[in-house]
């Protein structure tokens, strides 16, 4: 390493979010950028620690420790290529990652201030787009076809390889564009959809198909292919099949998000069909980072209030216990969305939605109690009989989603993602993309 004391008297610095009063005003990106001295600095922090569990923790295996380093010599270009040797896109996952590398960080294990890898990530890929480092490769075929089915994280990065590798490439999207989730689900302020286009055009240009609002039937799928790729997510979304779960005014998160990204790309609705919390009181029930994201959301559309709720107890501040490394920190966490208001409350149970005249006016929630489980596993939730109403006239359901049932495949067929493991992490979808890029290439070429 350059500096291997940097981290003795560079203290952790984060680039900031634009005020609170200025972005619930709009959807453009939160997260501001930091001057080249600063990112510069930043990455000096990486010390020389011998194990770097920041590489063990990550999906993608990134090498944390080495583009670290040569970002800090200011040798961009460097840096760039040993990010993209493990990272198909580190223009999402350095905006969106819950920077596991950052939570494994020996600093956050000592000091609990982290090498801010997430961010540097994100300076490191901008930096290489703006300098022209990545520049479209068209490889020599080999003749193989492969067909990739869905085109959220997971069936890009599979695309991405398998194209590298010289075969020809076909991308079926149920959508009218690209991205799954990172377009649909994730709001524009965290991640801009500009940033997915200019993706999808270098892969065009570097001689990937995309078709679009070309739904599949996973049963029979489409010949003339020698091998395919089904990375089709979670489209599920967990429900809650409860009284007045028909009122108007509950929705599924993704109606909402999914609907405001349309929006924002010209599309419009009639009032009858438009999920907008402008003017409403708002209950989000799930306490996740949908949860989050339809809070940050109906600030921008001007809700009255926000009210978030779960089942689960409140997790502790700071430390946990129960929780120790290298296990994921299940603590307080307040997001972005928090900081912009929101009244959170834990361990309530929704009974029923009320209504009059078929429209949405509240929902009944009742205290839960959580018990040790005395044959082990998942404790026993017990209700109390303390219930009340909240008053609301939108309800958004965040509860997360369905692992999907997919038929048996045969040999030339491969799952990746999400539509595999049930919802994950964007990391973790790439890596699973990559994954099945292998197996395709062994599969087919030996």
């Amino acid at each position: 390493m350059g500096n291997p004391r940097a981290f003795l008297s560079i203290p952790r610095k984060e680039a900031d979010l634009r005020p609170v009063n200025e972005r619930i005003h709009d959807f453009s990106e939160m997260e501001q950028i930091l001057n080249t001295n600063d990112r510069q600095q930043q990455a000096s922090r990486c010390m020389d620690c011998g194990v770097p569990f920041c590489h063990w923790a990550c999906p993608l295996g990134n090498k944390q420790p080495e583009w670290n380093d040569a970002l800090y010599k200011g040798d961009w270009e460097l840096a760039y290529k040993l990010l993209a040797k493990t990272n198909d896109f580190p223009e999402f996952t350095g905006r969106v990652c819950p920077a596991l590398c950052e939570k494994s960080c020996v600093l956050n294990l000592s000091i609990k201030e982290p090498v801010t890898c997430r961010e540097n990530e994100c300076a490191i890929i901008e930096r290489a787009f703006t300098e022209s480092y990545i520049v479209p490769e068209i490889p020599e075929r080999n003749g193989k076809r492969v067909l990739v089915i869905g085109s959220g994280p997971a069936g890009l990065a599979a695309a991405n390889q398998l194209n590298h590798k010289g075969f020809s490439v076909t991308v079926y999207e149920k959508d009218e564009a690209a991205g799954g989730l990172l377009r649909f689900g994730i709001p524009n302020f965290k991640l801009s959809k500009s940033v997915i286009d200019r993706r999808i055009s270098l892969m065009e240009q570097e001689g990937v198909n995309f078709v679009y609002n070309k739904t599949v039937d996973l049963e029979k799928l489409p010949e003339g292919y020698d091998a395919y790729v089904i990375s089709t997510g979670t489209p599920q979304a967990r429900d809650l099949k409860i009284e007045g779960r028909d009122l108007k005014g509950v929705y599924l998160a993704l109606e909402m998000l999914g609907q405001q990204t349309r929006v924002l790309m010209g599309e419009t609705f009639d009032k009858q069909n438009l999920v907008n919390a402008k003017g409403k009181k708002v209950l989000v029930i799930g306490g996740g980072d949908t949860g989050s994201d339809c809070i940050g959301t109906a600030h921008r559309q001007g809700c009255k209030s926000v009210t978030q709720i779960e089942i689960m107890p409140k997790p502790p501040v700071g430390e946990n216990p129960a929780t120790p490394w290298p296990n994921w920190p299940v603590v307080l966490k307040t997001s972005y969305a928090h900081e912009e208001g929101c009244e959170r409350r834990w361990l309530l149970n929704t009974n029923k939605f009320i209504g009059k005249n078929g429209v949405l006016t509240g929902a009944e929630v009742e205290e839960v109690e959580w018990e040790p489980n005395p044959e082990g596993g998942r404790p026993i939730m017990k209700l109390t009989g303390k219930k009340e109403v909240i008053e609301c006239d939108m309800v958004l359901l965040a509860m997360g989603f369905l692992k999907p049932q997919l038929p048996e495949f045969g040999p030339n067929v491969f799952v990746a993602g999400d539509a595999a493991s049930g919802a994950s992490l964007v990391v973790r979808a790439i890596a699973s993309g990559r994954k099945a890029s292998q197996d395709v290439e062994k599969y087919l070429l030996g």
